[in-house]
């Protein structure tokens, strides 16, 4: 059975922890989705480690589309959200539920996702509920907000984390399957968990949330750096290089392809 957003909210219920990693093209996407992850991020996070910009401001709507309906084609099981990119919501909730219809019509996803939590988004993410919209929040560092922001971890001090822990419960009344807590104390992410009744996805938000996500091309040891809460499981960019250098003698050694006799 495929992975539903209302599931999403009975594994917290249950206790179940929630496995989400990201993807951006049909062969990463059947991986995940066949090894069992249950939330498959179309994240804007591939503005980066796929496009090779230095932030996620640059992405385009065109740009998501194409990759999140590659990814969908990779997928049988896990629930796809999609992020939508900067710029493309944030003027207006006629303009979110424009982009958001796209996503959901040109790709095939399930849901998408907007980053904060402040009074003008909870009524956009109220606006797509309504509209039949699935809606994951994010809140706490927020990507798109890099040059407010920068990359350090938000709600450190009192006033913040009670700014944070709003917002966060802002977009449950708002209607939203899920949030993202990214980069925050281990504590705060334990007090949102606690007082909300849709599950929270950490990264780098300790161990206390109801799930955790990750940067793939981090878990796979794929990029050139990555961000202290991250974890590898593999070094694929080493496995890549050697099996392209040994590739490589064998063509200038004519080694291969081997003499068929």
């Amino acid at each position: 059975m495929a992975v539903t957003t209302q599931q999403l909210i009975q594994w917290k219920q249950q206790g179940r922890r929630i496995v989400a990693l990201t993807a951006w093209d049909y062969a990463i996407a059947q991986v995940l989705d066949q090894a069992g992850v249950d939330l498959i991020l179309v994240g804007d996070s591939l503005a980066m480690v796929t496009l090779g910009y230095e932030t996620t401001l640059p992405l385009t709507l065109e740009e998501m589309l194409h990759h999140a309906a590659s990814v969908r084609r990779g997928v049988k099981q896990a629930l796809i959200a999609v992020d939508l990119p900067f710029l493309t919501y944030q003027e207006s909730p006629q303009q979110a539920i424009h982009s958001a219809g796209r996503v959901l019509k040109e790709t095939g996803a399930q849901a998408v996702k907007l980053e904060g939590g402040y009074p003008i988004m909870a009524e956009t993410v109220s606006r797509l509920v309504q509209a039949g919209i699935p809606v994951l929040g994010h809140v706490g560092l927020t990507p798109q907000s890099v040059h407010m922001l920068g990359y350090r971890q938000q709600g450190k001090t009192p006033d913040a984390g009670e700014r944070i822990l709003s917002e966060a419960i802002a977009l449950e009344q708002a209607g939203a399957f899920g949030v993202v807590l990214e980069h925050i104390p281990a504590s705060l992410a334990a007090q949102i968990t606690q007082k909300l009744t849709i599950p929270t996805i950490g990264i780098g938000a300790g161990l206390h949330c109801d799930g955790q996500v990750l940067v793939t091309t981090d878990v796979l040891g794929l990029s050139q750096k990555q961000p202290p809460f991250a974890k590898s499981y593999a070094n694929l960019r080493e496995t890549i290089t050697q099996a392209v250098q040994d590739y490589s003698n064998e063509v200038r050694e004519r080694q291969f392809p081997e003499e068929k006799s």
